[in-house]
């Protein structure tokens, strides 16, 4: 790949990315800086960030023997997140030349066969030809002229390599989400599955819209759609949407695209547009969205909103841009189901048949992940026809186990909604599921608060089953407390000989002398598009429970990293908290056997002909083992793995121990079950004597 002396010279690297360079983590990136006085000095950025010239890097790895070949892909990335005019404009300028690629394969082989300055010259015009006729008139993107693009031509060179490797597409998704990644806090990102589940609930529509576009998330769920118009207030986010939505599709098939900049509540692009569906995530709470100027704007057919109600402000907005039976599915923060300053609004949704459907996400579901959003599905009122009689209200609370963006089981979320929006939405009717469904007759509605929140209108789960539930779980805990006195340990017996007469060995030893293996978790990424994986938290240790996590995908055009995989035998112990756990993955619990192991969790694989695992669980759980590893923060107690003690006894001995310890952890686990159905009755009895279901 040709490179200049300017590129050498603009472009920079920080710690992660040498790590990512040579394929190793930031620790060894750090021990190299100490322990090497031949590496590279820092050319820029902080004390405590700083970022070192790529060249420079490059050469040392190799001089070093850490690095054959620098990834085509990390070079390309280096040369946008140093690029002298910032990674937004490297990342356009990469997207324009990408789609040229993808649009105009015959004519870049002739273009890159010019050198550097004669190709930066004679790019704009089949630039400008490639994104008129892609992207249309106004656009977006604006066509670099020929000294913006001098600094971008090895960049632009690279990126077309890649797009030979991996595809154009898939090369810039890589590039973004690499950007995307290194500012999580400045984009605000809609997951794939609650898009796709918007997209789904929208229904089949040939022309989309999303008036706050951001990336493009769920506009690219759109499938099939012939047209897709955005907005967005950030001009930069809108090119690199444009250009995302533009090579998502086909030179010949893919749909056009119209994403334009600006503020769409004050300065509305498409103020004649009337589609089929319009989908959106809304900025939430904003108290400066144009009330005070806007106030006799067409839009607020529904009446004109608080100030206080910027999202009623955005679902007015998407409702006049849909032609009359159009659908509108928005996110929405829970308030704006029940602000009393959005009551009369609401009340003129309702009588009007525009909102037809409110849906409670569990938290964790989209950003802001501390929240259970809502999504609205609204539809746009045909002239003469009888309003419909019935909301739907769906609350998916339900649908997880434990609420956390991590341990959420989104594929039971997404067939929840779906299976009770498209019986609603053909019939106008819905048969009601305690604790999950109801469609509610409007004028059940229409009081003084106007208020939608699910929750407060579906009967309770306990009801469907009453006191023929609540005796079946009082004999599983009948059975629980039985089986509890059968394991209850037998008395004490008393050595007769001083405390800690044993020869010791700290788990470090043990490791370096190849008696057990230890390993860290948190790392590892799955494959696009394969079955998930299941992680087993700190969390699910700590309560006993089984894996809650799933593995997150790799980035888009990133292989898959292997993460460490629990196999019968293995010892998990938690770092953080202070507390004496240790767990043994049993050959039994199928759920946990092939987990991945979670971020703050280490595994202990011993050695069976050398320890064994109850033995190693049952000494690392000792209060004053764990007092004797533990380092401390101002805020957290940090456990040493390596530091943790245990005896040096013949593996005899060691099952002797090992044999004590598994009968007190079956009894651990049979207290905890028999606490779990204990509360599990307790607020059952509580709900049916206050639901009427059980007598008192």
């Amino acid at each position: 790949m040709p490179e200049s002396a300017a590129e050498a010279t603009a472009a920079e690297v920080t710690a992660a990315g040498i790590a990512r360079l040579a394929g190793v983590g930031r620790a060894a990136v750090s021990n190299w800086r100490r322990r090497h006085a031949d590496f590279p000095k820092p050319v820029g950025g902080t004390e405590t960030s700083p970022s070192f010239a790529l060249a420079d890097v490059e050469e040392w790895l190799r001089v070093q023997g850490k690095l054959a070949e620098v990834p085509l892909r990390e070079r390309v990335w280096q040369q946008i997140a140093g690029h002298p005019a910032g990674p937004v404009t490297a990342l356009v300028h990469a997207g324009c030349v990408l789609l040229l690629v993808r649009d105009r394969a015959g004519a870049w082989p002739a273009l890159a066969a010019a050198p550097d300055e004669r190709l930066a010259e004679v790019l704009p015009v089949p630039l400008e030809e490639t994104l008129t006729e892609r992207l249309g008139l106004p656009r977006s993107v604006r066509t670099p002229a020929a000294h913006e693009l001098v600094p971008s031509v090895p960049l632009l060179r690279g990126a077309a390599d890649l797009a030979a490797e991996t595809g154009p597409a898939d090369a810039f998704e890589f590039l973004l989400g690499r950007h995307l990644d290194a500012n999580p806090r400045q984009y605000t990102l809609t997951p794939p599955g609650p898009a796709a589940l918007m997209a789904a609930l929208a229904g089949p529509a040939a022309t989309v819209l999303d008036p706050a576009c951001g990336t493009g998330a769920l506009l690219r769920a759109a499938t099939g759609a012939t047209a897709l118009h955005g907005q967005d207030a950030d001009r930069d986010l809108a090119a690199l949407t444009a250009l995302r939505l533009a090579l998502g599709g086909t030179a010949a098939k893919g749909p056009t695209v119209h994403v334009l900049p600006g503020d769409t509540l004050r300065a509305d692009a498409f103020p004649a547009l009337a589609v089929d569906a319009v989908v959106c995530h809304p900025p939430f709470n904003e108290r400066n969205w144009g009330h005070d100027e806007l106030a006799y704007d067409p839009r607020w057919e529904y009446g004109f909103p608080a100030r206080t109600e910027s999202e009623l402000a955005w679902v007015q907005h998407a409702l006049a841009r849909l032609r009359p039976g159009g659908t509108a599915v928005l996110l929405m923060p829970p308030a704006a189901a029940s602000r009393r300053s959005g009551r009369r609004i609401r009340a003129d949704l309702l009588r009007r048949g525009a909102l037809r459907a409110v849906v409670a996400l569990p938290a964790g579901a989209a950003p802001p992940y501390g929240i259970p959003l809502h999504l609205w599905v609204l539809r746009r009122p045909v002239p003469g026809a009888r309003p419909p009689a019935e909301l739907l209200l769906v609350d998916t609370a339900t649908e997880t186990s434990a609420a956390g963006r991590d341990r959420l089981d989104w594929p039971a979320v997404e067939t929840a909604v779906l299976a009770a929006w498209r019986p609603f939405d053909q019939d106008g009717t819905l048969a009601e599921t305690p604790g999950e469904s109801r469609s509610v007759p409007v004028i059940e509605l229409l009081d003084d608060d106007v208020d939608l929140a699910p929750a407060r209108h579906l009967p309770p789960p306990a009801a469907a089953e009453g006191a023929a539930q609540l005796d079946g779980v009082r004999d599983r805990l009948t059975a629980a407390l039985r089986r509890t006195r059968e394991l209850t340990p037998p008395p004490a017996a008393d050595t007769g000989g001083p405390a800690g007469r044993w020869p010791v060995t700290t788990v470090g030893e043990l490791a370096r002398a190849g008696a057990l293996t230890l390993r860290a978790g948190g790392t590892g990424t799955t494959a696009a598009g394969t079955a998930p994986v299941a992680v087993l938290t700190d969390t699910d240790v700590l309560a006993g429970k089984p894996p809650s996590g799933t593995l997150p995908e790799a980035p888009p055009g990133e292989p898959a990293e292997e993460p460490a995989l629990l196999a019968a035998g293995d010892v998990v112990v938690p770092v953080l908290g202070g507390g004496s756990v240790a767990r043994v993955v049993d050959a039994a619990d199928r759920a946990t056997t092939g987990a991945a192991l979670g971020r703050n969790v280490h595994l202990l694989r011993p050695d069976p002909a050398a320890l064994d695992p109850w033995f190693l669980a049952g000494f690392l759980r000792a209060t004053a083992n764990n007092r004797q590893a533990s380092s401390y923060a101002s805020t957290a107690t940090r456990l040493d793995v390596r530091r943790l003690q245990l005896p040096r006894l013949p593996l005899a001995e060691q099952r002797r121990y090992g044999d004590r310890f598994r009968a007190l952890a079956e009894f651990e686990e049979a207290l905890r079950l028999a606490g779990r159905l204990g509360e599990q009755l307790v607020q059952g009895m509580y709900d049916g004597l206050a639901d009427g279901t059980v007598a008192p």
